[in-house]
């Protein structure tokens, strides 16, 4: 393995044993992005446990999806909390080991190693409700048809569904609701029941004190990082997870980038929603003060279930939201962006808030060039043990597929670099 699919997508078992690849990059301008790539089986109790409502309800129709996502994202899957305190140790060496290597590092970290993914599904189910929920009252308002920022919903008529009267006092209402000041609404009125209602499910003790220790161990990285030099990139993950991922990820944002941005989140640009994500996100940065910081990912596997229906839609959909960033970047100053493409197409570049990233292993012909011409270039580098990696090389094998639609632009261009 260490001479086939492991030498070329991992750069070694841990964080002292990857400083020969990490330095030979260096020599040639290109920088590192350390993850540690151990990836963890999921047991099939916590696999149930991490199953909403109605997916519990079908657990056939939820085992096909489950299995369908494996190779989409790494998610850990909560043992208990001396896992997840070992988990943040390694996270600790990987920031450390990243602030030695390089000046402007940046390390990689997954949420769901860091806290039980059963509260990540409760918090994103109430996340989407609230969303579906805005959609609906935006629909009632004749304001469906517009940007999700143009969507400003008359206080008055809001009146008449939810009861807000006494979120707002009467001297600080504000005569329009923006979806950005809509989320405290998580208690609504049901007229079936007449009652008041949370959207989120009451936590038992055990699980409040669960949650606590996530965001105190996200906090004590957070730290870490900004002690070390370090940016700390917030991976994607199952799509069922990431908008609670994402909102922790912003309030993360918000602490912690006020100077500069140190904590950067990542859009799946194959989503329908990454545009409306990405300018509520940037919009918020701007009413609160601090940076932005992203990482915006291009999808190169050909799943159905990816929501925009072919590749191009992916494309336009990786573009628009690059040239909003770019664009916020001109205007304030404040905003960061990785670039984490395999397209040679639409780079562009800027005055040093915008990076690039490929994989180890693939795609040198765009990080070296890119490097060479004084970009700010970076290589994802995954490390591990052997036999811990194998999940994470079978994903790399599966994502390949898509890759080999451009072997023929690189056989291309390697004959016009060996003709030359």
């Amino acid at each position: 393995m260490k001479r086939t699919f492991y030498g070329q997508f991992v750069a070694g078992e841990d964080h002292q044993s990857i400083r020969p690849v990490v330095q030979k990059n260096q020599a040639y301008g290109v920088g590192a992005v350390l993850d540690y790539s151990v990836e963890e089986e999921a047991e099939r109790k916590e696999m149930g446990s991490c199953m909403s409502t109605s997916e519990k309800e079908s657990p056939g129709e939820y085992v096909h999806h489950f299995n369908s996502s494996i190779l989409l994202s790494r998610t850990y899957f909560y043992a208990d909390e001396v896992k997840c305190d070992q988990h943040m140790e390694t996270f600790l060496k990987c920031i450390k080991a990243s602030g030695g290597s390089s000046e402007d590092g940046f390390s990689a970290v997954k949420m769901t190693a860091l806290g039980r993914p059963q509260f990540l599904l409760q918090f994103s189910e109430v996340l989407v409700k609230w969303r579906c929920f805005f959609s609906f009252l935006a629909a009632k308002q004749r304001k469906d048809g517009v940007e999700v920022l143009e969507q400003k919903l008359d206080l008055e008529q809001l009146q008449l569904i939810i009861i807000i009267k006494n979120y707002f006092p009467n001297e600080n209402a504000p005569i329009c609701v923006h979806m950005l000041n809509f989320f405290p609404f998580c208690i609504l009125f049901f007229e079936q029941t007449g009652q008041l209602e949370p959207l989120l499910s009451k936590f038992t003790e055990e699980e409040e004190r669960q949650m606590k220790r996530m965001r105190q161990r996200l906090d004590v990285l957070a730290k870490h990082a900004v002690e070390n030099g370090v940016r700390l990139m917030v991976d994607a993950e199952q799509t069922y997870f990431q908008p609670a991922i994402s909102r922790l990820t912003v309030e993360m944002k918000s602490i912690f980038n006020r100077d500069k941005a140190v904590v950067f989140n990542t859009y799946q640009c194959y989503l329908k929603e990454a545009f409306d994500n990405v300018s509520m996100d940037v919009e918020l940065s701007r009413r609160e003060g601090w940076c932005f910081g992203e990482r915006s990912r291009a999808a190169e596997i050909g799943y159905e279930d990816l929501i925009n229906p072919e590749y191009e839609s992916t494309n336009r959909m990786y573009q628009r939201c690059l040239d909003y960033v770019l664009e916020e970047i001109e205007r304030n100053k404040k905003a960061n962006v990785m670039v984490a493409s395999m397209n040679e197409m639409g780079l562009a570049p800027t005055d040093k808030k915008v990076y690039f990233s490929q994989l180890l292993g693939m795609c040198d012909q765009i990080s070296f060039p890119l490097a060479q011409a004084g970009f700010p270039v970076y290589k994802y580098v995954p490390y591990g043990l052997v036999n811990e990696v194998i999940p994470y090389l079978s994903r790399r094998a599966q994502e390949n597929r898509g890759i080999m639609k451009g072997v023929q632009m690189d056989r291309e261009l390697l004959w016009k670099e060996l003709m030359h």
